[in-house]
């Protein structure tokens, strides 16, 4: 029934005046608008809405309905519309992104507690995920978006990269590197080795490259978590493989990138393709690309 919502604001007016000039003057129009409306309303739904006296207005039983039905109506809405206005504005909401480990054990603290400054009326979940996870919670839509490195077959996936982050070896403090910038990987190959779990795609990039150079490592450890790695070489357990992102700010270790050949990834922003985030999600994204970057870190171009 095609009911617009002019006609449903033009007899609430009325009914709760009880009056058809208050009516008129409550909604800025004349009288005899007022009353076509009404009638126009009637009209579709085949009823008398009001009894008419020179005296007063009343509402018969059908409008007596209609007026508990259209604020019902009209009340939510209302609540709708404000909802709406609420999640452009960013003033309430919820999201969830999924990030990998590398990434969120350093950057992820400033960055969410920066957020929910700014917006403190929004719910934000995170996931945190090795990558064939992640890019599997994003094409299922389980999350908004996902921080990590660019997929290797993006397929229905966007990917906005925001830095290239370059892979490193820790060593102690005592190396001695001979003034050099890097450590090769034939070199590490000699060392014993600790490295990220085989389910992180770090792990895969790094035994590729061994493989390339023909290169057998002496890695007798891997462990899940990159805090758990840095504490095994802190203590002597042997040279952490780890990208610069995840490198801690402090440790007592010396970050050397890795070269011959020089390994790193980009990361980025995964979404699903042709699907627009919402407004609190966008407004985390773009303070993702400020502020997840290393200082020294180089930005991708775009």
């Amino acid at each position: 029934m095609g009911i617009n919502f002019k006609l449903l604001g033009a007899f609430l007016s009325v009914a709760e005046n009880s009056s058809f000039r208050k009516a008129a003057d409550q909604t800025n129009r004349s009288l005899p608008a007022i009353s076509m409306q009404i009638k126009q309303l009637e009209e579709q739904l085949h009823v008398v809405l009001f009894h008419r006296t020179t005296r007063k207005v009343e509402l018969t039983e059908a409008g007596e309905k209609l007026m508990i039905s259209a604020r019902k109506a009209l009340a939510e809405l209302d609540s709708g519309l404000t909802q709406i206005q609420n999640d452009v504005n960013v003033q309430q909401g919820r999201l969830s992104f999924a990030c990998v480990p590398t990434v969120s054990g350093t950057r992820l603290p400033a960055i969410l507690t920066a957020f929910s400054r700014k917006y403190p009326g929004v719910t934000v979940h995170v996931k945190e995920l090795a990558n064939a996870q992640l890019l599997e919670a994003v094409r299922r839509r389980e999350v908004d978006f996902a921080i990590g490195p660019m997929p290797d077959r993006k397929g229905e996936l966007d990917f906005a990269p925001i830095f290239a982050d370059e892979y490193c070896a820790l060593l102690p403090r005592t190396y001695q590197d001979g003034g050099r910038a890097g450590i090769s990987l034939r070199e590490l190959a000699k060392l014993p080795l600790l490295k990220l779990s085989s389910s992180t795609a770090f792990r895969d990039h790094v035994d590729n490259a061994l493989r390339t150079q023909s290169l057998v490592a002496d890695s007798n450890y891997e462990f899940m978590h990159a805090s758990t790695l840095v504490a095994m070489a802190e203590a002597g357990l042997g040279v952490a493989l780890l990208p610069r992102i995840a490198i801690p700010r402090r440790t007592s270790l010396k970050a050397v990138r890795i070269t011959g050949p020089a390994l790193s990834r980009t990361i980025g922003i995964v979404t699903i393709r042709g699907h627009s985030l919402s407004p609190a999600a966008a407004r985390l994204v773009d303070l993702c690309q400020r502020l997840i970057a290393p200082a020294a870190a180089k930005p991708t171009r775009r």
